[in-house]
């Protein structure tokens, strides 16, 4: 359903899942189990897997151990790796001819933070064209309750409720749970 005509395949982008933004997330070793599950399945069909990693001098310093992505999770060498350094995946990066290159329309999202990164990205993918699935399961966020936020498992669940109507002119959103992921 995609606006890209030529861009038949779908990608599995894997945003922020590193130590400095993992470390205290509300459900964090299911949801990395999760993306684990769908990296395992993307890779044995073929899909595209893109990483996604975000820098910020004060909270995730390039280079340093909260910069890097979580142990559990690796990413192998052929996998595209997209540097950012604002909330949205799109925003000043090389992630757009990352996907034109792999003919991608359609992405199935994971990752952290769900409020802001995950949201950004979500809705950046829609405007620029993409169909964009978010894996209900599949993201996260710290509690960031004590400056006014909902708690975490209220952040989740609200994007997965909103995101699963999401839809714009000649595409789509949607909201899945790992286990109904689909890569075709």
């Amino acid at each position: 359903m995609t606006t890209f005509a030529d861009r038949p395949n779908t990608a599995l982008l894997v945003i922020d899942v590193q130590n400095g933004n993992t470390g205290s997330a509300h459900n964090r070793d299911t949801v990395i189990a999760n993306i684990n599950t769908l990296l395992e399945r993307a890779r044995a069909e073929g899909v595209p897997v893109v990483w996604v990693q975000h820098s910020h001098e004060q909270h995730l310093p390039r280079g340093s151990e909260q910069w890097r992505f979580v142990a559990e999770l690796v990413r192998q060498e052929s996998e595209p790796l997209v540097h950012k350094e604002y909330a949205d995946s799109f925003e000043d990066t090389e992630l757009e001819q990352h996907l034109a290159g792999l003919g991608v329309g359609r992405l199935v999202v994971t990752g952290a933070q769900t409020d802001e990164c995950i949201r950004a990205t979500l809705h950046g993918a829609l405007v620029r064209g993409y169909d964009a699935i978010l894996v209900g399961d599949a993201h996260t966020t710290e509690d960031l309750s004590e400056w006014g936020a909902p708690t975490p498992d209220l952040v989740i669940a609200h994007t997965n409720m909103y995101w699963a109507e999401a839809h714009a002119p000649g595409r789509r959103g949607g909201t899945v749970e790992t286990k109904e992921v689909t890569f075709g």
